[in-house]
């Protein structure tokens, strides 16, 4: 009987709000179909989705990057690991006041992430730039102590990921997050970055992670593969970027470079 009963569980994803758990609600629906059971949990914080997947409280969430869960691990001691790529919402370098990175003036402020993943994300792509110079080889451990190179001595601020959107009305120039835009009704301004990043990034591709003793459950290898493959899913996804492909990027089409 109690064989029956977990056999009749529901696959439960842990997710958070926004176009994450818009495209798994997608993926949920059509999963249902196909006679798999899904129950999406949402989760408002970026802590309580890894503890609770830890806890064996969910089978499954999908709401962080790898550099996240990485550092997740290095922390807390989670035994749980990636299964499957999802998607890769790009960054940008924004600015209400210039419209090329040359015409940032000497000496402004350029704000970025405070916390310690995201604002490597953010140095790096203001090293693409030619803005600044890391020292070589941090990677995604950069931190504005790495900082080895500012020509045009610029002033790193460091702001709160989401209230980068807020920044950009007192910075020259700021590290964003173009699903942050959209949600904050900016979408012109999420199209207008001054430089994105790529699906070179493939870093900070968001992730299906899994418990490691659970990894080969094939209940979650049907709705990854279900997830990656649903032209409804992509939709989704479309729209919560502004059906802009500048803001995202779909990396299990390059399968060369999207192994869990």
């Amino acid at each position: 009987m109690a064989v029956a009963s977990a056999v009749a569980a529901p696959l439960k994803i842990g997710v958070t709000p926004g176009s994450l758990a818009d495209s798994v609600q997608v993926a949920a629906k059509e999963a249902r179909q196909a006679g798999l059971d899904v129950q999406v949990i949402e989760f408002t914080d970026w802590t309580t989705p890894n503890t609770a997947l830890d806890a064996g409280d969910i089978d499954i969430n999908y709401f962080q990057h790898q550099a996240f869960l990485d550092n997740a691990i290095r922390d807390r001691g989670y035994k749980i690991e990636s299964v499957g790529v999802g998607l890769l919402p790009n960054i940008g370098l924004y600015s209400k006041k210039h419209a090329a990175l040359a015409d940032i003036p000497a000496g402004s402020s350029v704000g970025v992430a405070n916390d310690p993943v995201n604002q490597a994300r953010g140095l790096l792509l203001l090293q693409t730039a030619g803005l600044i110079t890391l020292r070589p080889g941090v990677g995604a451990k950069a931190s504005v102590n790495d900082i080895v190179s500012n020509p045009r001595k610029l002033k790193l601020l460091e702001v709160e990921g989401p209230q980068l959107v807020r920044a950009l009305d007192d910075v020259a120039l700021a590290q964003g997050y173009p699903a942050h835009l959209v949600n904050a009704g900016q979408r012109e301004l999420a199209s207008r970055a001054l430089l994105y990043s790529t699906v070179d990034d493939l870093y900070y591709a968001i992730r299906f992670v899994a418990r490691s003793n659970r990894k080969q459950d094939p209940r979650i290898a049907q709705f990854v593969q279900l997830y990656q493959a649903s032209p409804a899913v992509a939709k989704q996804i479309s729209a919560s970027f502004a059906d802009d492909a500048k803001l995202y990027s779909l990396p299990w089409k390059n399968t060369a470079k999207a192994a869990p």
